[in-house]
């Protein structure tokens, strides 16, 4: 039952937080915090008696709850978690600490509702997270969706037109994946006569071509729309910008890994033949998201709008290694998901604090900041740095895993996207040099970083070295996980060969710079799938 409480966590406290504000607003923000430390201390508990069994259960699930709900519809209340989901949801519930203490003067009207929306939201996403039921699953995923759009109403001069342009986007994006999941549940009842969204049953469908593509397609746009991926991206510059900041970092920071958590513990082990025929476009959108990101966010003066589009180019390297699907690259992947969302989300509280204490996002109205607040500077600084990959930090780490990893597949991709690593440099020192150094030509006098922010950022700038120089305990943690997503891609691929094809299983040693060497059982399918290796 530990994860109905992950869930039951928030929920009570957005039930709680609203009409508490109507006596005491601050009792509303301490029940949300209440709520996310009790959710945080639930996923250390299963980590750390994971790491006790050495994360190698009995099965491939740390936790499991799998009871009927609906089933004369094949609907079932299935929960689990494995070490990704355990990494994601743990993500979610510390960046929805940073989110409620970030706003904790910025939002003084209707707070009760404002908390509510925010702990809904996080709910929903606890819920994408472990859900292993395909109706569920869609559930939770338009249950994000509602609080996220409300959460707007807090936002700044056209969060109005930034909340329905989302809403939209994310709507009929979730209506096709609804789709390709009723598609998926009736091909599968008439291969079998066993009508489910259960996952584990899924895994495997044979699908005929072309339906395989339009299903798989369907999936895709939803978790494009979410990650984003161009040109399903639109939405995005002006819901990050025009959302406050406690939503901007849950959007950045937490929500558009949902889509990258979609493509590996769906879309690909579910389609994988359809997935092998789509990589090379999956591919070309990648590296066209990282360059086009990077070049747009030069061309900002909104800060928060260049931190989006920044965004936007470095979320391509989660498609790129997804769909690379070697061990490097979804190594990198989940490494750059995390690492991602903690630089990003103090990215986006430190852009939160500078407008709060300036009343301006406007770069060239800014300028000499880090004379009269070095603290924050410094630190924005660090997080910039982070950004564009300094090695030594966590983004380095992830970035560099899935570039490797792509190389072994598709060398001119991952030349292609190691160019945007380089554009980033350019505009994220050009942000750092216009608003914090230079001359204070508007002579303002800022009051620095607050114990209270200080502590926030001390905690995500200790988390994002330890993940650039010592990131194993982290790999350690989700490698069964991939190779278990291996080995279902690989299973379901075998599936699909043609006459005089076959499927090998090697058993191989494998060494990579960042885990120890070990060996490992594989299965590997003759026609080839990217990051599946080939016949030994």
């Amino acid at each position: 039952m530990i994860l109905i409480w992950l869930l039951i966590a928030p929920s009570a406290g957005a039930l709680l937080a609203w009409p508490l504000a109507r006596w005491d607003p601050r009792g509303s923000r301490w029940v949300s915090l209440l709520a996310l430390a009790a959710e945080l201390a639930i996923v250390a508990s299963i980590g750390v008696q994971a790491g006790q069994l050495g994360l190698s259960p009995a099965g491939p699930w740390l936790e499991e709850l799998n009871v009927p709900w609906i089933p004369q519809l094949g609907i079932g209340f299935h929960l689990a978690m494995d070490g990704l989901s355990l990494l994601m949801v743990g993500l979610t519930a510390f960046l929805g600490l940073v989110s409620v203490v970030s706003s904790w003067n910025e939002i003084r009207e209707r707070v009760g509702f404002f908390h509510f929306s925010l702990l809904w939201m996080l709910a929903g996403i606890t819920g994408v997270l472990i859900s292993l039921d395909l109706f569920l699953f869609y559930y939770f995923w338009e249950m994000m969706l509602v609080p996220s759009y409300l959460l707007f109403y807090w936002g700044y001069e056209r969060r109005f037109y930034a909340a329905v342009k989302f809403f939209l986007f994310t709507q009929i994006s979730g209506l096709l994946m609804l789709l390709a999941i009723l598609g998926l549940f009736f091909v599968h009842g008439q291969a079998t006569g066993a009508y489910t969204f259960d996952y584990s049953q899924l895994l495997g469908t044979p699908i005929a071509q072309p339906l395989a593509t339009w299903l798989m397609l369907g999936f895709f746009i939803a978790f494009a729309v979410k990650l984003p991926v161009v040109p399903f991206h639109t939405w995005q510059p002006d819901a990050y910008t025009q959302s406050p900041t406690a939503a901007t970092v849950i959007l950045a920071g937490v929500m558009s890994k949902t889509g990258g958590y979609g493509l590996l513990r769906f879309l690909v082990p579910l389609f994988p033949g359809a997935a092998f025929g789509f990589a090379i476009f999956a591919f070309a959108l990648a590296v066209a998201g990282i360059l086009y990101g990077a070049l747009l966010a030069y061309g900002q003066r909104d800060l928060k709008r260049l931190v989006a589009y920044s965004s936007l180019g470095h979320m391509g390297f989660v498609l790129l290694g997804a769909f690379a699907f070697t061990e490097l690259s979804l190594q990198g992947v989940v490494l750059f998901m995390v690492a991602h969302g903690i630089t990003t989300g103090a990215l986006f509280v430190l852009l939160g604090a500078l407008q709060e204490r300036t009343g301006t996002r406007d770069m060239t109205r800014l300028g000499g900041i880090w004379a009269t607040a070095p603290r924050l500077s410094g630190v924005t600084l660090l997080f910039a740095l982070a950004a564009l990959g300094l090695p030594g930090l966590g983004n380095f780490v992830g970035e560099f895993l899935v570039l490797v990893g792509t190389f072994q597949v598709n060398v001119a991709m991952a030349v292609a996207a190691s160019a945007g690593i380089v554009a980033s440099v350019i505009y994220a020192l050009w942000f750092i040099q216009r608003t914090f150094q230079g001359p204070n030509e508007a002579s303002w006098q800022l009051p620095d970083l607050s114990m209270r922010e200080g502590a926030i950022m001390a905690i995500m700038v200790a988390t994002i070295v330890w993940l650039g120089l010592y990131p194993q305990p982290v790999i350690d943690t989700f490698g069964q996980s991939l190779t278990n997503l291996q080995r279902y891609a690989a299973s379901g691929r075998a599936k699909e060969v043609g006459p005089g094809q076959s499927v090998v299983v090697t058993t191989s040693v494998v060494r990579t710079p960042l885990a120890e060497t070990r060996e490992r059982t594989t299965e590997v399918v003759t026609t080839g799938f990217p990051g599946m290796g080939e016949p030994q």
